[in-house]
């Protein structure tokens, strides 16, 4: 007998956790279920060794236009606030100093534009550019065995969010496991999902089978896997980029970006002290492609051909992305960092460009870190796809969450709750007042 749900939510990342904490919190929708594969909540991507810790407002990544920026500013102000007001010990997150770095001329001018002309600086109070001595209060190893006469310039925020975004997604779900019409599955698998005129059924290989009035799936990578099987997402494609990290010991009181390679979609190389553990510098990501949807994991290669698709389209346009003169070379410089001896010697420069002073000897790779990004391509345009993508079919939702998707995770569960209000027929309501209160309401404005 199936067991029937008003919503299912699949996937106990921090995506799924979020909305699983938007819906039972501040709707009164009767019944939903969480089902997630791993036996813990946030076990993958969310995992605190398996992606930067990072809390992207959008201020120091110069790789994001204003008009993103905006974007994001908003997703992260609701996170950060739900860390202000639940966190208060700081056992999920810390709060630090965050910075972009400019070295030279040109990257000096870069951020002088950036915040004057562009727009930056009215659209963050808390963004201030800081000079030599300024940088060296903040972060003495980025100035110390630095060339004096080298022109260097900051953009600063005391904004420096570093999140434990598995413990976030644990405290999401726990804050609303025990309660009526809840029900959480661990360690449950989903095998099918059939949709019919109104609902879909869903089985599972550990906890039966569900009937949901409203589905959102939020498996990262498996995301798209499961809607091409129900036909959803057609001209849609995954280039999985899995990313890694070198340690090194007590260089950076808090996070230094360096700017932003133009033209590429992934993060530039940074620096950052661990979230629980200030004296660990870590410093990445690298970033290399992998035919997998999760790190380490061989079983998922053929769930990566599955999401390709193995037809013409797909090939052209893994063709088309990986022929570009920039890209290319990135690609292949970041299979050297895995190479022993050889990568930590390649991967040097970029940790001396945050921390002048560092040897060889001071870094290593960082075993057991690191997890998939699953960057779209869309295979009618032939290219990478910046942003996130959201499938909204027939009674169903389908997030897959390239980054910055932990940092808009709430901005995501609420623009999800409306949606999945309105598949429930307009029977239930969302106090999105009271949501705001409890997240972006507490996050601390500039004086």
């Amino acid at each position: 007998m199936s067991e029937q749900y008003d919503l299912v939510i699949v996937g106990g990342g921090i995506s799924g956790a979020s909305l699983l904490y938007t819906t039972a919190k501040f709707t009164d929708i009767d019944s939903i279920a969480l089902v997630e594969k791993e036996p813990e909540i946030g076990a993958i991507n969310t995992h605190h060794t398996n992606n930067s810790q990072t809390l992207h407002f959008g201020d120091i990544e110069t790789n994001y236009t204003l008009e993103k920026a905006e974007e994001v500013k908003e997703g992260a102000e609701l996170l950060a606030g739900y860390l202000e007001n639940h966190d208060p010990d700081r056992e999920m997150h810390a709060k630090r100093s965050k910075m972009v770095l400019g070295v030279g001329r040109e990257e000096v001018d870069s951020l002088e534009q950036r915040y004057e002309e562009e727009g930056f600086g009215d659209l963050f109070p808390k963004l201030e550019p800081i000079g030599r001595e300024e940088i060296a209060d903040l972060e003495p190893k980025v100035v110390e065995g630095r060339d004096p006469d080298t022109e260097m310039l900051a953009l600063q925020t005391p904004d420096g969010y570093v999140v434990d975004y598995g413990a976030t997604a644990e405290s999401f779900v726990e804050a609303v496991a025990d309660d009526a019409g809840v029900d959480v599955f661990t360690g449950t698998k989903v095998t099918e999902i059939t949709p019919k005129p109104d609902s879909h059924t869903i089985e599972t290989d550990a906890a039966g089978t569900f009937e949901a009035d409203a589905t959102v799936v939020a498996a990262g990578s498996h995301s798209l896997q499961i809607a091409k099987e129900l036909g959803y997402g057609q001209n849609k494609a995954l280039l999985p980029v899995a990313g890694s990290f070198f340690l090194a010991d007590d260089l950076l009181n808090g996070k230094v970006y360096t700017l932003q390679m133009k033209k590429l979609p992934f993060a530039a190389v940074h620096g950052d002290a661990d979230v629980h553990d200030g004296s660990i510098t870590r410093f990445g990501p690298t970033a290399k492609l992998v035919p997998a949807l999760e790190r380490g994991r061989l079983s998922t290669v053929g769930d990566f051909l599955d999401v390709f698709g193995l037809n013409a389209a797909s090939f052209l346009s893994y063709a088309n992305i990986l022929a570009d003169r920039i890209l290319l070379p990135y690609v292949l410089r970041n299979l050297v960092y895995d190479v022993p001896e050889i990568g930590p010697r390649q991967f040097l420069p970029h940790v001396q460009k945050v921390v002048p002073s560092v040897e060889l000897d001071d870094i290593e790779r960082a075993k057991g870190y690191g997890g998939v990004r699953p960057q779209i391509v869309d295979t009618e345009k032939k290219s990478l796809d910046m942003g996130e993508a959201k499938i909204v079919g027939n009674d169903v939702i389908f997030n897959i969450t390239p980054s910055p998707g932990a940092s808009t995770c709430l901005k995501n569960a609420m623009r999800d709750t409306h949606t999945v209000v309105e598949f429930l027929d307009g029977e239930y309501e969302f106090d999105e007042d009271a949501f705001r209160e409890d997240t972006i309401g507490e996050f601390p404005r500039a004086e």
